[in-house]
């Protein structure tokens, strides 16, 4: 099992979020999700995000604007994934995010709950171990050199978002196998 695969790492931010990078991203997401809300409340008719959006279907687009608020945070990082670490505790990479408002209320912003899905460019999956994932950056398979891998342990908010199976051009082919399908297609 050879593949190019990318990953999504989704993390979850609320009130009871403790260190400072969770909390300045609560702040500036209710701020802004509170100020561009007005649109789709001009008589100040509903209190929460989901009720906007079954009012008004446009009130979706409160995901994508109140990203906008976090985008300073999210540059401090570096395009490393915070608390997403492979086995020797190195940060693992991402090339894009996704924010999204899980819930919200105008008048308490302690049910603010929000997630940022961070997502890799392609890596290299040469196999697992149980829940673990042998993995290198790009799509190295196709390369003679060895390739720097890493190990990456299955875990919660953690998915792979896309496959692509690589064809190994050097396992040994079963003639038997190849010859009764023939004979079948005859």
């Amino acid at each position: 099992m050879k593949a190019y695969i990318k990953i999504a790492y989704r993390q979850v931010i609320d009130a009871a979020s403790a260190n400072d990078f969770e909390k300045n991203i609560s702040r500036a997401s209710y701020h802004e999700f509170t100020l561009k809300s007005q649109a789709y409340n001009p008589e100040n008719k509903f209190r929460t995000f989901q009720q906007l959006v079954e009012n008004d279907g446009r009130a979706n687009s409160l995901h994508y604007k109140a990203g906008f608020a976090i985008g300073q945070f999210l540059k401090g990082l570096d395009n490393k994934m915070p608390f997403l670490q492979d086995s020797l505790g190195r940060p693992i990479s991402f090339c894009t995010h996704k924010f999204e408002i899980i819930s919200s209320d105008l008048n308490d912003q302690s049910q603010h709950k929000v997630a940022i899905t961070y997502m890799t460019d392609t890596l290299t999956l040469y196999g697992n171990m149980g829940d673990y994932l042998l993995l290198a950056n790009g799509d190295r398979y196709d390369k003679q050199d060895s390739a720097d891998t890493f190990i990456l342990k299955m875990q919660q908010g953690l998915s792979i978002f896309s496959y692509l199976e690589i064809a190994n051009e050097f396992e040994p082919v079963n003639f038997q196998n190849t010859l009764n399908e023939k004979k079948n297609h005859l």
